[in-house]
């Protein structure tokens, strides 16, 4: 092995890597033209974006024209995942003397390291208070080599047999077993000739739930008016629906899709007193799922966002706009949906925090919608 990968600026390089990778799992942002520098992203930190610079800056001119290239740079990564906000950390392992140093600049923190000693300032303190600690080792030379090389190695070993399992695809059990109640539901009633009277007697209608028959607000969505609105639904739950079983399990999955369902149902008699019937409205619940997932996971899928999930989204709600669709089920199952998702949370993303907040929020959803359709009742 070359001795020139062990100077002392490739073991600091190394070392921080170790940190970043193993203990604050960020992961190596690929970029293309971008020399001596590496990015590292984590979307859950104070600092999403660390780069590690271990090329010379010699003066103000340099320092200026890295400040532009790293701004640059950021927009196209807050646009990619999708991000309000992103604060980035540069560490200068290599910064010239000749360099004006900046108190601040918006967006962008940077330090200035030559030893080990350098990360006692505030930012450190702040936002990776373990870190000197952490760049302490007991191996040395080849062998510290050795160890960060594979430490790294084990933990992207790790994070890539995650990614698999949450993108695995997983026989979807609920899914088929939905859209085969929505089908008997449709199909043997039609055969005896109790398809008006199903629905009559089932369907989501804010006169009767209000008389006691509170069990419309479930059984209504699983009824449908015709064939083509039962092949529409169908398909978009099986479209759309097998991928949130396999994303956030299958009693996840049913707990969002049934949520989202009452929340449509209560939507529509919160607005309109018109007999309403139809999955659709759990249907725009797993994509209001499917938008949260989405975000968690917008490193993998950010283009898939913009292009195809948000246009969907708003494609289907225009399309509500049309006479016959009851609209107001697809944003009370959107909004239903969404939330919910947050509390049953996302594998290995969701906090603890986030979840419980999420559920309280679904049943403070939940309890507002109930009193506007029992108490206030604008319908």
């Amino acid at each position: 092995m070359n001795t020139e990968l062990m100077d002392d600026k490739n073991l600091m390089v190394m070392k921080l890597l170790h940190y970043f990778i193993t203990e604050k799992n960020y992961n190596p942002i690929i970029l293309q033209g971008v020399e001596n520098e590496i990015w590292l992203e984590n979307l859950d930190e104070d600092y999403k974006v660390v780069r590690i610079v271990s090329g010379y800056i010699h003066n103000d001119e340099q320092f200026k024209f890295d400040v532009f290239k790293t701004k640059r740079i950021m927009k196209k990564i807050k646009k990619k995942t999708l991000s309000l906000s992103m604060n980035s950390l540069s560490i200068f392992l290599d910064l010239g003397e000749n360099v004006t140093e900046k108190e601040d600049i918006s967006n962008f923190k940077y330090i200035k390291v030559k030893e080990e000693s350098d990360f006692n300032n505030d930012i450190i303190k702040k936002s990776f208070p373990d870190l000197t600690k952490k760049l302490v080792y007991n191996e040395e030379g080849f062998e510290l080599f050795a160890k960060i090389t594979n430490d790294i190695n084990e933990h992207n070993k790790k994070d890539a047999e995650k990614i698999n399992k949450v993108f695995k695809v997983d026989f979807p059990m609920i899914t088929y077993m939905l859209i085969a109640i929505n089908m008997v539901l449709y199909i043997i009633p039609l055969l005896f000739d109790m398809h008006n009277s199903l629905i009559n007697n089932y369907g989501v209608l804010g006169s009767a739930i209000r008389n006691g028959e509170y069990y419309r607000l479930i059984t209504g969505i699983f009824l449908h008016g015709n064939l083509p609105h039962l092949v529409f639904n169908c398909y978009a739950l099986f479209v759309i629906g097998t991928q949130i079983e396999n994303f956030f399990g299958k009693i996840k999955y049913l707990i969002i899709y049934l949520f989202s369902g009452l929340m449509g149902a209560l939507f529509s008699i919160i607005f309109a007193d018109y007999l309403s019937i139809g999955a659709s409205g759990a249907i725009f619940g797993l994509m209001g799922s499917l938008l949260y997932f989405g975000y968690h996971y917008r490193v993998y899928l950010g283009n898939v966002i913009k292009s195809q999930i948000i246009p969907l989204i708003v494609l289907n709600l225009l399309l509500g706009l049309l006479p016959g669709i009851d609209n107001f089920a697809h944003i009370g199952g959107l909004l239903g949906g969404t939330i919910i998702s947050i509390g049953v949370g996302v594998k290995d993303k969701s906090s603890t925090f986030e979840r419980v907040n999420g559920l309280i929020i679904s049943a403070m959803f939940l309890a507002f919608s109930l009193y506007m359709a029992f108490v206030f009742k604008i319908a």
